[in-house]
């Protein structure tokens, strides 16, 4: 239904894009350095599949709507905002201890599962993502190749796997230079600290960010 034409200028308009690090590379990258790989990971996993969300979103009509209402995309920018907020203290907080036995307890990661739906919730309360599908996939359309709506889904999967390969290489990126800050209580907990605050400070610049539209 979508010609390998299509398929790759998606493609290479979605690589042009997603090479700069944006809002979700940040959190990704605070999750690693926070948590480590196995929920910097999840953290993709979650991500990309709130991703694919707003793909089916703009792909049935809404992306639209979110682009012209401008309640709506403060509604979801704020509450996004908040949800990475309170993601960020919360890592504060599970490496304030001061001891080794404290710190090794406050490392202990969260559950895999919850981790991806916190990823699935970031990415879909993410309005940038929705305003940003819904500007790029109608421009791979083809009106005479058969269902639109059906072609945007599937057009939609083009940016989803080349951002889950990214954030993928980011992850584990930054999880591997977090190794080596395990091998000390208190660097860990610095580097904790430290993904805490970054994903608190993506928070606050994704409140106060300029409006997309």
């Amino acid at each position: 239904m979508i010609g390998a034409s299509q398929a790759a200028g998606l493609a290479l308009a979605s690589v042009l894009i997603i090479a700069v690090p944006g809002p979700s590379v940040l959190f990704i990258v605070g999750r690693a350095l926070a948590h480590g790989r196995r929920i910097a990971i999840a953290t993709v996993v979650g991500n990309a599949f709130g991703s694919l969300v707003a793909g089916v979103v703009v792909a049935v009509g809404l992306g639209e709507l979110l682009a012209r209402s401008e309640v709506l995309f403060h509604v979801i920018k704020y509450a996004g905002a908040a949800y990475l907020v309170f993601l960020g203290v919360h890592a504060l907080l599970a490496h304030r201890a001061p001891s080794p036995e404290q710190a090794a307890e406050a490392s202990a990661r969260p559950g895999w599962w919850a981790t991806a739906r916190q990823g699935l919730l970031v990415g879909v309360t993410n309005p940038k993502v929705f305003v940003l599908y819904a500007a790029i996939l109608p421009q791979f359309v083809v009106p005479t190749a058969g269902n639109v709506t059906a072609q945007m889904l599937l057009l939609a999967l083009v940016p989803v796997a080349i951002g889950l390969a990214t954030d993928l290489v980011w992850a584990v990126a930054a999880s591997t230079v977090r190794g080596w800050f395990t091998r000390s209580p208190r660097r860990l907990r610095r580097i904790g600290q430290a993904g805490g605050v970054s994903i608190i400070g993506l928070g606050v610049a994704t409140a106060f960010a300029g409006d997309p539209r």
